[in-house]
């Protein structure tokens, strides 16, 4: 996600009258009618998700009863995707188990049903709005992160992304996001001992950001765990650990078609630095033998140098009272989750103790001459290699961060 490429309401109570807050199907809930969407639905058997959740709303008799189906379909999609990533229960069609596009097109189909509903007990606004948030965290897993009690098992957290650039091929797939489904609720034996992770999957869409979705997720979790990375797709045929992270956001288009170039929003601007540091131990990293692809420790970023008004790109880093123009990992989300996680890292107080940053993935290629399909060997491969990579990299940073 290198390109320049950002809480949600609570509960209300609902309205007196049937109908009137119903909204249009956004920019991505558009796309999910075409053939390729409705392709990896079938083939993985998450067809059924959006049919059987209508089923489930259109039993619901009150804001509450919603409320509670809302909640348990979000968390059933995850644990769902996660068990097929993980070669729990039936494979539920021909597609690798391992690809996360069938979350991502069937949470899509749920918000749209969502987004449309008219149940006779009427629905406000800001009722709709709290339950397609709901929703939203419910099955991207960012409400249930669990770790286990005692001192036995070091914590990990990782995130990474939903599929982008669907403008361009609409079949892409994110191996940051198939690597949150690979990982969830796994351990992993490590120098240290063993390493229990939890993972999360986010959104490409700037207003998620700016509306703190990355904060409010990651802070009840990151005095407690011993190591996180955020994930996500960068350069073909490399990994990369993102030294800086920049305050500029580049406003390419997400996922949404949306984007406005300006500095990254958040809380206490007064307060905000236009950059901030991995505290991954990206020595031990980059020269462990973590699989096929190589890892770089990226040290480059663009800024532009005190004093003057043109960006310019520095091997080496930041110079002293610079502006920020992009991190390592660009100034798309990528490196906007970078710069948010570790912020909050930082003024949580505990960039000293709590290893953290970003970990960009290789772009996951088709195979040679596959422009239409799906799917091909390469490209399972691919993947697959990938997502057993990250949770290699997961590994060495923890067993080297003691």
């Amino acid at each position: 996600m290198l390109a320049s490429l950002a809480s949600l309401a609570a509960p209300a109570p609902p309205a007196s009258a049937a109908g009137t807050s119903a909204r249009p199907p956004t920019v991505e809930e558009l796309r999910l009618d075409r053939a390729v969407p409705q392709e990896i639905l079938r083939r993985s058997g998450f067809d059924s998700a959006a049919p059987e959740f209508v089923r489930a709303l259109e039993r619901a008799r009150s804001y509450a009863q919603a409320e509670r189906i809302v909640r348990r379909a979000g968390a059933a999609l995850w644990e769902r995707a996660v068990d097929r990533a993980q070669g729990r229960g039936p494979a539920g069609g021909d597609l690798s188990r391992d690809d996360d596009r069938p979350l991502y097109w069937a949470r899509l189909g749920m918000t749209r049903e969502v987004r449309s509903w008219e149940p006779g007990f009427g629905l406000t606004g800001e009722g709709r709005a709290a339950l397609l948030g709901l929703l939203e965290r419910t099955s991207r897993g960012q409400d249930g992160i669990r770790y286990p009690k005692g001192e036995g098992t070091r914590r990990v957290l990782v995130t990474g992304f939903d599929p982008f650039t669907l403008d361009r091929d609409i079949r892409i797939s994110n191996p940051s996001g198939a690597s949150a489904l690979a990982l969830d609720g796994t351990v992993i034996e490590t120098a240290e001992g063993p390493a229990r992770v939890e993972t999360a999957v986010f959104p490409v869409r700037w207003a998620d950001f700016a509306e703190g979705t990355v904060e409010r997720t990651l802070r009840p979790y990151l005095g407690r765990v011993n190591l996180f990375a955020t994930v996500s797709q960068g350069r073909p045929g490399r990994f990369d650990i993102e030294r800086t992270n920049g305050a500029w956001r580049g406003g390419t288009g997400d996922n949404t078609n949306s984007g406005t170039a300006g500095i990254v929003p958040v809380a206490d601007p007064a307060s905000q630095p236009q950059w901030t540091s991995t505290t991954l131990p990206y020595a031990a990293i980059t020269a462990a033998p973590t699989g096929r692809f190589p890892v770089y420790d990226n040290t480059s970023v663009t800024e532009i140098p005190a004093g003057e008004t043109q960006p310019v790109v520095r091997p080496d880093g930041p110079t002293p009272g610079s502006v920020a123009r992009s991190g390592g990992g660009g100034n798309y989300l990528s490196n906007e989750i970078a710069y948010r996680a570790t912020l909050l890292r930082d003024r949580l107080g505990l960039a000293a103790d709590l290893p953290g940053g970003h970990v960009h993935t290789p772009v996951l290629e088709f195979g040679a001459g596959n422009t239409t399909e799906v799917t091909d060997p390469e490209f399972v491969r691919n993947r697959g290699d990938i997502v057993a990579q990250v949770r290699a990299i997961v590994g060495v940073g923890v067993g080297a961060s003691g």
